[in-house]
């Protein structure tokens, strides 16, 4: 049995990976597979119906080499960020690709089951909420669902302490210094790191429940 990983964030390194990674390292008894988004060129699904007959996507870019991973999966862990108040669009045109599996009854991933992850600089949950409603979508149980915050870009920006509308002073107040106190972590929120593990456990206790037909 395999768990495919999704950190959906373009942040290479970023809380939403790391998080989707702890879920994995909970799961035991089965094959793990991680992978990061950030860096690859996904687009947003175009509504052509090229694959309609095949069930393939037609389009030319990175979805495609993720294909056969997906495909092979019997469970997911699909992480995304909080932007704006939605997910992130990144993670966002990855899921509408997968509109190539639904035609003709298609049922390369129905059935199967998922954990959702959500990260936000403020507010996780609109991430949290969207990777929910895609897995129900697409007929895979979502099993639960773990959020954490996240060091939003105004951290590492350069103009953080200063800029009026970012992330530091509309969160901690005007003349706020970074430091390392008020940067967010994953170290720093124990309770989501034993949560993310617990997950984990529980989807590779489904799955060989699953696999021995119990």
């Amino acid at each position: 049995m395999k768990v495919l990983g999704i950190g959906g964030s373009p942040r290479k390194g970023s809380t939403t990976e790391k998080l989707v990674q702890e879920v994995l390292a909970g799961v035991e008894g089965c094959q793990t597979e991680f992978v990061s988004l950030a860096g690859r060129a996904i687009g947003a699904c175009t509504a052509c119906l090229g694959c309609v007959e095949t069930n393939v996507c037609v389009q030319k870019d990175d979805m495609a080499s993720l294909r056969a991973s997906i495909v092979d999966a019997d469970a997911y862990v699909i992480g995304g960020a909080n932007y704006f108040g939605n997910l992130n669009g990144l993670a966002h045109c990855f899921m509408e690709r997968w509109y190539q599996f639904r035609h003709q009854e298609g049922k390369s991933v129905a059935g199967k089951i998922g954990v959702a992850v959500g990260v936000g600089g403020g507010d996780p949950k609109p991430a949290v909420k969207a990777v929910r409603n895609f897995l129900k979508y697409n007929q895979i149980e979502c099993i639960g669902d773990v959020t954490a915050q996240g060091p939003a870009c105004c951290f590492t920006c350069g103009h953080g302490e200063t800029c009026k509308v970012g992330a530091i002073h509309m969160f901690f107040g005007p003349d706020t210094k970074i430091t390392e106190e008020i940067t967010p972590s994953l170290a720093k929120q124990p309770d989501v790191l034993s949560a993310a593990r617990h997950l984990g456990k529980d989807l590779g206790n489904r799955l060989r429940q699953f696999a021995a037909g119990t």
